[in-house]
Parts: C-alpha cells; structure tokens; sequence
C-alpha cells in the first residue's frame, strides 16, 4: 500500500466520494457515542480506515482522524466567524456536531455510563438518501430511548438522593472540570492544526516558487540552444549555398530572427570571417540595443551589449497588452535588479531561513538598526496633525524642507544658509535622477558620466525620459599620470566629451558622484571645483551626487561637499543631491533631496512632484530626526562610523588572507575588489559566469560589468552587515573561490584546445585593429587587453552561463570548413549538453513526473528548430 510520500500522511487529497464514505461511517451514531466515552480513539478511525479498505478506499487510521479534525477546524471556523456557508459539508457536519451526545454521568456499581440523546433531523449530504449516515431510526425509537434514558436516570438519582449527594457533587464537579479540560484540549489541538495547516501553506507556496523557477529556467535554457540552431541553420546555408540555392527560405530566415533577440549576433559571428566580425557586431549590437537603455560611448558596445544579450534571453516575452516602450521597460532587468530578485526570493535568517541568500551586493546599511528604533519609537515621532494628512506643497512640506535646508547648511560646512526654497524633496534620489533629467534634456539627448558608476542611473535616466549615458572609461591601473586606479582627471571628460560630439550626439550634462559609488573614492574639493569648471567652460549641468557624504568612518580622511565652496563655477547650472538612505542606514524610507538655485529648474521639478511625493507623517519624522543634533552628533554617528570600520577591517583583513587586491578607501558602505585573477578568461561572460557561481553559493554580490566597468573582473563587496552575517557570507565566499580555481585546475583538454586555436587565429586577424575608448592602457597582463578585442576573440553567443551552472563555447565554428560548420556547431553542443553537471539532473523526462508540459514544450521546441 504505497501512499506516496509523507505528504499524504496528515490526510490530505481527498476526493468528495470518499470523503462521503468516511462522514458516513464516523456519523454513525454508535462511533459517535464510542468516540466520546474514550479518551483514545485511535482503534475506532482504525475500524473506520478498514472499513473503507473493504470499499476501496486505502486510507489509514491516522489520516482518517487528521481529516475529519480538519473538517471539525474547518466547521468551527465558518460557524464562529459567522462566513457564508457555501461549504458542501458545512450542513452535515453541523448535525453531527450541533447535535452532539450529551452526556450524563451516574454511579451504578461503579460504572459511569454514557447516554446518547440526539436531536434534530436526519443527516443527509447532496442528494444522500436519508439514512445514509450511519443507521436509519424513526423519531419514535428516539424518544423512546430517550424517555428511557430519563426513567433511568431518575430512579437512580431518587434511590441514591439522600445517602450520595456529596458524592453526586463530587462527581459533577469531576465532570466540569474534566469538561473543561477537554475544551483546552480541543482548542489546543484546533490551534496546533492551523499551525500545521499554515506551515503546510507556506512550504507548498516555497515549492511552487522553486518548481515555478526551475520551469522557467529549463525553459530559457530550451529557447536558447532552439535560437541557437535555428540562427546557425540561417546562417550556414548563406555560406555554403549560392544566394540562388532553394533550400534557403525566407520564412526559416524570418521565423529563425524571431525566436530570439540575441540571434543575429549569434549568426553573424558564427557565419562571418575574423576580418568580417567586427562589422557585423557592431550591426548586431544597435539591432540588440533597441530593447535595452543605449549607451552611446564605444566602451559601451562591449560590455553593456555583452550583458544585454545576456539578461535579453531571461527578459519576458512581448505582451499584445502594451507598447513597444512599455514592453522595453517590462523586459528590462539588470544585473542589479536580477540579483536583488534572487535574494528577495530567499532572504537569510539566523532561525526561520538559515541556508537562505546572504546579500554582500545591495548597497543598505545593516548595523544601526537598534539606534533607529530606539529614536523613532519616541513619543516626538508619533505626531499626527490635520496637513500632514492633506496635500501639501509638491517640493515638500515646508517645515521639511527648511530642516534639510539647516541640516545641509551645517554638514555641508556651507559659508552662507541655504535656502529652503532652493530645496526639492521626492521619494528617492533615483526619483531625483529621472526628474532632473526630463527637466534638463530632450529625448536621445545624453549625459556624460565616468565608469564604472551605479548601474541603476541608466534606467532612472532612460525609461521615462529616453535619455543616455554616455561613458568616459577610467583605467583600472594607475601609471605615471594617475596617481591611483581608476582616476578621474579634467583631461579624459575633456576626451569623452569630444567623442560624443564626434558621434553627433548631444550632451546637456555630467554626473559626479562623492565619495564614489562603486570605487568609494572621495575627491578634494580642488578637484571637484575643477570638475565644475570643465561643465562652466562647456554649458554643462553638474549633478553632484553627495548621498554618502557622512559615511566617512576613519579620522584620516575628510569630505568636502561642494556646498563648502565660498563660490560656484556656475550656481545655476550645480545641482547637489543628498538622501537618507546611506547615511542615516533608511533605504526604506525612500526620501532624496536636491539644492539648487536654479529657480526654473526647482519649478520645474515641482510639477513632476505629484508623482514622486512623500507622506505627511513620513516627513515630520525625518524633520523630526534632522533637527535632533545631538542625538545625530553624540549617539548616531559615532556608533555607525565606528561599526563600520569594524566591518570594513573585517572584510578587507579575509580579502588580504586570499591574496586579492582591492581599493582601500576608508568611506561608504562597500569595498571595489579584484577578482581577475579567477576568470579562465578576461571576458565579460566569464564575470557573469563567476556572478552566478556567487549565487549558487546563496551569495549575492555586483559584478563590474552592472556598473559598465571597462575591464572584467571587478566586483563590489557590501560590508555594512552584522558579523555573523559577514562570516558565513565570506565562507560562501571561499567555497565558491575555491570550487573556480578547481574546475580552472582541470579544464576541458577539447575546449582548451580548440580555445588556444581560436585566440590564436583571432590575434592574428585582429593585429592591425585600433583601439577603442574602452582599451585600458596596460601590458602587463592578457586580462587587460581591450574589451572590443575580447569580443571580437570571444565571438559571444548569448549567455548560457545564466541558464546553466556550466557555460556552453561555441568554439572553433570559424576555424572549421564551411561545408562542416553546422555538424560541427551541433557535435560541440551535444559535447556541453552531455558534459553538464545541470543537465544531467534536470532533463525534461525526468522533470514530467513533476510537470508533464516541460517535456511537451521541449519537444515542440526541437520541431520548430528542426523546421
């Protein structure tokens, strides 16, 4: 008799015929009386469980009991909260139990019995005939037994009245506390039931999540080798073939390009000569570009054309339901977002979800929670006036923004008080971002911006004002000028700026972030003065990012907003943003200011307001909290700076015991650390493919290539957690190192091979090729070579990587004959589909015990690619 699995043990998954059978014979008048003179009534459900055995129903005594207490838990529910009684067993149950035995106690040669009497009509169920449960008996035979019942038990009470009335009150007072105890019983029974009933809930919504994902990964996986084969079939036939040949269709052309975004670069790169590829992905990169934030600097046809063809095959498919813009924004992701995602799916917790994601890549401060509590728990927080429950002025209220006015105009080290109405408050500095941009620019007008920086800019910029960024590379080495890695300099947004007026393209402003997001850099004011003069001198906007301006944890630096300055270059054309997200540890909060004296551009951010506005109550509090100096000076910032430099020794000590270099800046909340030296290859694929080696670790960090870095292999490090949580995610850390340089120990010999002959015959062809705004100037190791080089060398197909935990090489495809491209394309898939750890455990048979469909989807996926 198999059950099939623990999941059936509590009685779950019954049908309505069976359930009629077991209501039959549990209402049964004798069981009932059976069940209420016993304290254990297991032999009467395992009667019960043989009964339907005979009837062919296999169910055991345990599940019956378990499923006639969830039809009790359940008719107690809808009977107590006064529901619709829509239930079809509702009217049943409730003449079962509504008419429960009562019982009656008496002393007869030391024997207490049980007396049944029932009331109401017979029990019936849809259509049941009467009698149907348990045994038919007229309403007379009832009385009588009742009358009966009565006769006895007053003859006995009447003999016995005057010799045992204390003992008859003893036994009564038994019998209410032995009633009573039994109510506790059964509540606390009904209570452990809705436990398991929820943990049951919540275990099958976490299977169906895990399920659900694994479906959609399978999924992507099958489109993408079916895209794979259907662009490889377009393709081989143009070099084979005449352009006369019939065997070439326009329909397997046209039906090829729609299976996949990313298939015309597959074909291209597959299907074209060395000296031809760089022509060809330079087409493929503006076709792929037109789902996803473009970014019009050279640098940017490597790296973000590299990542949009690898988040482009998990976006979602094209909804009838919207425009084309509203589908590009619904099938745009980042790697940002995506690993967020993947977190916000299975967050760690010390007790409920120990193995679940530890989160070292979303830049929040974790360590002064206790302090926050502690201020905005006091009784000043709790205000609640008339207008802060009505609409109020968009910039904000006033009394906030003259607090952020004061506030800034000290932490600033302002020369002269700010004014309040120079302030703008919205949800958000990204709120700030794609507001000050509609303000400032056209659409397909672009702002000018050093690498890397936060990815998430692009789309505060892009999705509602269709603005770019267009990147001004910095070199990951420092060398005679730069006197550190990544140094921002006059000179290169002088060339940057050349570059895009060279592409015709138009730029209304730069954006400068200090201290830095992701180098943690922080740069002097003499710097920054210098910066402002270069967009005076070019009519400019200036967006100053300062949000981490008091995440400054180490006595030996000092941050200079540019605030402090006695003037500005251009007042109205310097717009300076501040937030308390990083500073005061609030990401949820979601409040941003910007200072500007521009008073056309702050009324112009008035009337965006109404979408961006913040609550009432929320902004007393933050008034509340800004004007607090002491508790900001003696209490908060203390604390946090000095916890996270605790934080920042620890992280930074276990990076030196790996031998791993990292930028040393003693300010925000996260580390810029190098991981070069654990790519098999200097390629932004095989960065993704460490990234999601990170999150199989159940480790979330940000890869360079979400900030548009230049070169791979660079990650950000979030250190701002507690201890614990740092522990156990730089273990994860370790193990997910440890577990590359192993499978870099023992690579493929066909892959190595075919993979030397490849970059051999790719220096070759690519010798006499220039240099690009992304080249890094370096010759000291093959990591740093230039990222249109190791594109060109690499020949990308869409990101395998991200469907699978080992990537799948098209490799030597232009190195074979023509007449053998496509056998040999399809024999080196065939090699990485059986070499796949992944694919060995998740085929599609065996994955249809679970959901049939996945094998059905696959196998229409392998005709149309066949077709």
């Amino acid at each position: 008799m198999d059950f099939r699995g623990r999941r059936h043990e509590r009685g779950s998954n019954w049908t309505d015929p069976e359930i009629v059978e077991l209501l039959q014979l549990w209402s049964d008048e004798s069981v009932q009386i059976e069940l209420e003179s016993s304290l254990r009534n297991q032999r009467v459900f395992d009667r019960i469980a043989h009964v339907l055995r005979e009837k062919g129903i296999f169910r055991t005594g345990d599940q019956c009991r378990e499923k006639i207490k969830k039809m009790k838990l359940e008719y107690r529910r809808i009977k107590d909260n006064h529901k619709m009684r829509s239930w079809k067993f509702y009217d049943v149950m409730d003449r079962v139990l509504a008419n429960r035995p009562a019982i009656t106690y008496a002393s007869m040669g030391g024997a207490v019995i049980a007396q049944q009497v029932f009331q109401g009509p017979d029990a019936y169920l849809q259509g049941v005939p009467v009698g149907s449960f348990g045994p038919a008996s007229s309403a007379s035979a009832r009385q009588r037994k009742r009358r009966r019942g009565g006769k006895t038990s007053w003859s006995h009470g009447g003999a016995r009245c005057g010799g045992q009335g204390s003992l008859d009150r003893a036994l009564a007072s038994f019998l209410n506390w032995q009633r009573s105890a039994e109510e506790r019983l059964l509540s606390l029974e009904e209570a452990r039931l809705e436990r398991e009933l929820q943990a049951e809930e919540r275990r099958e919504e976490r299977e169906e999540r895990r399920a659900e994902q694994e479906r959609q990964h399978e999924l992507r996986l099958f489109s993408m080798l079916t895209g794979a084969l259907a662009a490889v079939r377009q393709a081989a036939p143009t070099t084979v073939t005449t352009p006369t040949d019939p065997r070439v269709s326009p329909q397997a052309h046209s039906s090829a390009s729609l299976i996949t975004t990313a298939a015309p670069s597959i074909s291209s790169s597959l299907s074209q000569t060395p000296s031809e590829a760089p022509a060809s992905q330079a087409v493929s990169t503006q076709e792929t570009t037109t789902l996803t934030p473009p970014t019009s600097v050279k640098a940017s046809k490597t790296s973000p054309s590299v990542s949009a063809a690898l988040t482009g095959a998990d976006s979602p498919g094209r909804s009838i339901y919207l425009s084309n813009r509203g589908n590009s924004i619904r099938q745009h992701e980042g790697i940002l977002q995506e690993g967020f995602a993947q977190y916000a799916l299975n967050k760690h917790h010390d007790t409920e979800n120990p193995d679940g994601v530890i989160n070292m890549g979303t830049s929040e401060n974790k360590l002064c929670f206790d302090l926050l509590l502690k201020r905005m728990t006091k009784p000043d927080m709790l205000h609640i006036d008339p207008s802060l429950l009505q609409y109020s002025d968009w910039r904000g209220h006033t009394f906030l923004r003259e607090a952020v006015a004061d506030f800034l105009t000290q932490y600033c080290s302002a020369p002269n008080p700010l004014k309040a109405d120079n302030v703008v408050v919205m949800n958000g500095c990204g709120s700030l971002f794609s507001c000050v941009a509609a303000v400032i620019c056209d659409p397909k007008d672009a702002i000018l911006i050093p690498t890397p920086f936060y990815g998430v800019i692009t789309e505060d910029v892009h999705l509602y004002s269709d603005v770019k960024l267009f990147h001004v590379p910095l070199d990951c080495e420092a060398d005679g000028k730069d006197s550190r890695p990544f140094h921002l300099t006059v000179g290169k947004l002088e060339e940057g700026l050349i570059k895009a007026e060279q592409e015709g393209l138009t730029i209304r402003a730069v954006i400068l972030m200090n201290p830095h997001n992701p180098l943690a850099d922080i740069y002097t004011l003499a710097e920054m003065i210098s910066f402002l003069e270069f967009a005076k001198r070019n009519e400019l906007h200036a967006i100053v990012d300062e949000v981490y301006m008091l995440t400054v944890f180490d006595e030996s630096a000092t941050f200079h907003s540019v605030l402090s300055a006695d003037s500005l270059p251009d007042p109205q054309r310097t717009h300076v943003m501040w937030g308390l997200s990083k500073d005061f540890a609030m990401s949820g909060v979601r409040l941003g200011t910007l200072h500007s004296e521009n008073r056309d551009l702050v009324e112009a951010l008035a009337q965006l307001g109404s979408f961006h506005g913040i609550s009432g109550p929320t902004q007393h509090q933050v008034a509340q909290l800004l004007q607090d100096r002491e508790w900001i000076d003696e209490e908060f910032l203390p604390a946090n700076r000095s916890r996270l430099k605790a934080a920042h020794s620890y992280v930074t000590g276990e990076l030196k015991s790996l031998s791993i270099p990292y930028l040393d800046r003693p300010a925000t909340l996260y580390i810029w650390a190098d991981l070069r030296k654990y790519l098999r290859e200097s390629s932004f694929e095989e960065e993704l493919s460490m990234w999601r080696s990170f999150l199989r670790h159940k480790l979330v960090l940000s890869c360079g290539q979400a900030f548009s870095c230049s070169l791979p292999g660079w990650f950000r490090i979030v250190f701002a957690d507690q201890h614990n949580h740092l522990q156990l995610g730089l273990k994860r850390f370790r193990e997910a190192l440890k577990e590359m340089e192993e499978k870099s120990a023992s690579p493929d010999p066909r892959s190595v091979k075919d993979a030397s002959e490849e970059s051999e015959t790719s220096v070759k062809e690519d010798s006499g090729d220039s240099d690009n705004a992304a080249t890094v100037n370096s010759t000291s190791s093959p990591r740093q070579e230039s990222a249109d080089q190791l594109k060109e060398k690499d020949s990308p197909v869409p990101d395998a990587a991200s469907l699978a935990p080992k990537e799948f090489e098209l490799l030597d495809c232009q190195a074979s004959n023509h007449a053998e491209g496509l056998d040999s394309l399809i024999g080196t898939l065939r090699h990485q589909i059986r070499s796949s750890d992944w694919l060995e455990k998740n085929t599609p048979e065996l994955s249809a015990g679970e959901d049939p469909e996945i094998l059905d989807v696959f196998k229409a996926l392998l005709q149309r690619a066949k077709k």
